[in-house]
C-alpha cells in the first residue's frame, strides 16, 4: 500500500511539473506587444516569404507577417498582412521591400521611408492601411534581364572581334615590338654600366669645380678683390676722360667764338677789298681796250653830253648815199 502511495505522489508531481513547464513556456512565448495591422500591396512575386516572417524597419524588428493571400478584386495582386508595433514610425511615405536572410533563401519584409511625407499613417483592424511593396533586387534583375542579355551579347561580340585573327596578329606584333624594346633597354643598361661606375668620379670633379667657382666668385665679390680694384681704375679713367672731354668742348667753343667774332669779319672785309680791286681792274681794262694811248698820254676829257657846253649833234648823212643803200 505504501509503494502505491509513493507511486501516486511521484506521478502527481511529474504531472504538475510538466504543467508548470508548459505554462512557463506559454508565458514567455506569448506576444504581449500591441501591434497594428498594415497591408503590403505586391505586384511581383514574393518568393521565400512565409507567415511569421520578421518585419524590420531599417534593420530593427518591429513585427511579423500575419498572412499572405491573393487579392480577388485585382488579378495578380498579392496582399501581405503584417503586424507592426504601435510605436513604429509608419508614415504616408513608408514603403516595403523583400530582403533575404543570408544564403537560406528565406525572405523577410524590410520597411523604409523616403521622407517625402512624414505624416503618420493611421491603421486599425477595421480600416487597414495599405503600403506599397517595391520590387526587390532579384525582381529588378529579372525585369532588366533582356537588357542585360543584350548588353552581354554586345560585349561578347566585341570580345570576339578583339580576338579575331587580324587582331591576334596585331597583338603578337605589339608583343614582339615590346620584347625588342625591352631587349634594347637591357642592352642600353649594360652599356651604361661603365658610365654609371664613372659617374661618382665625375660628380666629385664637378663638386671640386663648383667649389673652385664658388671661391672665385667669393674673391671677385670681395671689396678689396681684383674686380672692384679694376672697376675703380676704370671709373677713374672714365672720370679723367670726362674732364678731358669737357676741356675739349671748352676749347672748341673758344675757337668757334674767335672764328665768329674775329676771323669772319676780317674775311668779309678782305672779300670786299678784293671785289673793289677787281672792279677797278675791270674799268682799267675797259679803258685800255677802248683807248690804248691812254697808257702813255692819259685819259682825255670826256666828250660833252647833251645840254653841256660844246655839245654838237652829229651831222646827218647825204640822201643819195642813203638811197643807194
Amino acid at each position: 500500500m505504501e509503494n502505491k502511495s509513493h507511486a501516486f505522489w511521484v506521478g502527481l508531481f511529474s504531472i504538475g511539473l510538466m504543467l508548470a513547464i508548459a505554462l512557463t513556456i506559454f508565458w514567455f512565448s506569448i506576444d504581449r506587444a500591441v501591434r497594428v495591422p498594415y497591408d503590403l500591396i505586391a505586384h511581383t512575386s514574393v518568393t521565400g516569404l512565409t507567415t511569421d516572417a520578421p518585419v524590420r524597419y531599417r534593420g530593427l524588428d518591429i513585427g511579423k507577417v500575419a498572412s499572405i493571400r491573393f487579392d480577388r478584386s485585382h488579378q495578380g495582386q498579392i496582399i501581405i498582412r503584417i503586424l507592426v508595433d504601435k510605436g513604429a514610425p509608419i508614415t504616408h511615405s513608408t514603403f516595403g521591400g523583400l530582403a533575404f536572410q543570408g544564403l537560406t533563401g528565406l525572405a523577410f519584409i524590410q520597411l523604409d521611408d523616403s521622407g517625402t511625407n512624414t505624416e503618420p499613417l493611421a491603421s486599425s483592424a477595421n480600416a487597414v492601411a495599405q503600403l506599397p511593396l517595391q520590387p526587390g533586387f532579384f525582381d529588378q534583375l529579372q525585369e532588366r534581364g533582356d537588357v542585360l542579355l543584350r548588353e552581354f551579347q554586345r560585349v561578347a561580340t566585341r570580345a570576339d572581334a578583339m580576338l579575331s585573327p587580324e587582331m591576334q596578329t596585331q597583338l603578337m606584333a605589339t608583343v614582339a615590338s615590346l620584347q625588342r624594346t625591352a631587349d634594347a633597354v637591357t642592352t642600353l643598361a649594360q652599356q651604361a654600366g661603365p658610365t654609371a661606375k664613372a659617374l661618382p668620379g665625375a660628380l666629385a670633379d664637378l663638386k671640386r669645380a663648383l667649389g673652385a667657382a664658388d671661391a672665385l666668385l667669393t674673391n671677385l665679390n670681395a671689396p678689396g678683390g681684383p674686380l672692384f680694384v679694376n672697376l675703380d681704375k676704370v671709373g677713374t679713367a672714365a672720370d679723367r676722360a670726362s674732364v678731358a672731354l669737357v676741356q675739349m668742348n671748352a676749347s672748341i667753343d673758344g675757337i668757334s667764338q674767335r672764328l665768329a667774332y674775329e676771323t669772319l669779319p676780317r674775311v668779309n672785309a678782305l672779300t670786299a677789298d678784293v671785289s673793289d680791286a677787281a672792279r677797278s681792274f675791270d674799268r682799267a681794262a675797259s679803258v685800255f681796250s677802248s683807248s690804248p694811248r691812254s697808257v702813255l698820254f692819259g685819259v682825255g676829257p670826256a666828250a660833252p653830253g647833251p645840254g653841256e657846253p660844246g655839245f654838237a649833234w652829229p651831222a646827218a648823212a647825204p640822201a643819195s648815199h642813203s638811197a643807194s643803200r
